[in-house]
């Protein structure tokens, strides 16, 4: 009798171990890919809001700061000169980007909150989800900032006749060699323009701006949704203590992930008005960094100029924030626990079968 009383806690002990070892290699690539997905989905569905939000921000440098536009004048421009066109210049750069952001920020948020409370007690609660939140979007920055540079000088292009009515009247009164960069056909031609004009800086201009605006806005969205989960299940113990029903987890990543981005995207607006400024001046410098940029647009537009497109911004950020936290914990329900329900029957039924392996060789 004693053989199967070794064979029957072996069993136990091994399979729950290996289980957990799997778990562990195997969560990561999965947070990348839902993160990726759903960056990538947010995105396209909300690419359109973004254009107008870039136009408005940049309007300054192409129109003068005195013909700045509201956003149903510029909805309307961007309509009349470029039709539908108009709305999804530049989204293969912008998918591409969210793809990248969308992965590493999932992706590396998860190990990262894990670790600083497993390792730095100390910075549990709101702080590991803040630094969590950071750390994730600074890795996708190496993919994001050419993307975004790329994306942001098509939709202020339109089509290529509007885009050389504005050289026109920007070149007339420029110096030989500060003209405007020309008109990008596709996201590899304008990465390939750039490169060859303005080299890597080309690339990641406005690198630091972008990490500036992104750090603390994404550090704030994982704070905000984080905070509001934690009110949300404090509500229901409170309100609906014992209840059976319990909120869909899509539903509530819809809901929360919206309110989160709204929030952390009014906050971080004037950043993102440094940015897309920095980004689209191309070879025709106005500003020189983003001191520089901050001080201009504070001089001459003031708190207005600072929080420009703050409203589309908005606009883009809550149902762009809420489908990819959506998506994420959707993926997350039907995907990982099927993927985690397959991968223990299937350990469970290895360890067993290495265990009756092992105990014949023995007995023979």
């Amino acid at each position: 009798m004693a053989v199967p009383s070794s064979e029957s806690t072996g069993t136990k002990a091994s399979a729950p171990h290996l289980v957990k070892e799997n778990h562990n290699q195997f969560f990561v690539w999965r947070e990348f890919l839902w993160g990726g997905i759903a960056g990538a989905f947010g995105e396209g569905m909300m690419h359109p809001i973004d254009t107008v939000k870039t136009r408005l921000q940049s309007q300054a440098i192409l129109s003068g700061y005195q013909n700045q536009k509201s956003i149903l004048q510029m909805v309307r421009t961007v309509w009349a000169t470029d039709g539908l066109r108009g709305f999804y210049r530049g989204i293969a750069p912008g998918v591409t980007g969210s793809l990248a952001t969308g992965a590493t920020y999932f992706g590396v948020i998860e190990s990262t909150k894990k670790w600083i409370e497993e390792t730095h007690t100390g910075l549990g609660g709101h702080w590991a989800h803040f630094i969590a939140g950071a750390v994730g979007d600074t890795f996708g920055s190496v993919v994001y900032v050419p993307c975004e540079v790329m994306k942001q000088r098509m939709q202020i292009q339109g089509t290529r006749k509007y885009w050389s009515s504005v050289v026109m009247k920007q070149n007339a009164g420029m110096k030989p060699g500060m003209e405007m960069y020309g008109y990008y056909s596709g996201m590899f031609q304008a990465g390939s323009s750039i490169w060859k004009e303005q080299g890597l800086k080309g690339l990641y201009a406005g690198y630091w701006s972008t990490l500036a605006r992104d750090v603390p806005f994404a550090g704030l969205m994982v704070t905000f949704y984080e905070a509001l989960k934690d009110l949300t299940e404090y509500g229901k113990k409170k309100w609906m203590p014992g209840s059976s029903n319990q909120v869909n987890s899509s539903l509530e990543g819809l809901l929360l992930g919206g309110l989160a981005g709204g929030f952390s995207a009014y906050l971080t607006t004037p950043l993102d008005v440094v940015k897309t400024r920095l980004q689209i001046q191309g070879p025709t410098l106005r500003y020189s960094g983003w001191l520089d940029a901050v001080h201009g647009i504070w001089k001459t537009e003031g708190i207005a100029g600072m929080f420009r497109g703050s409203i589309p911004r908005i606009m883009w950020y809550i149902p762009a924030s809420a489908l990819t936290f959506m998506a994420v914990e959707f993926l997350r329900d039907h995907f990982n626990e099927e993927l985690t329900n397959g991968r223990v029957q299937e350990l469970a039924s290895l360890s067993i079968d290495k265990k009756r392996s092992s105990l014949q060789e023995g007995s023979s």
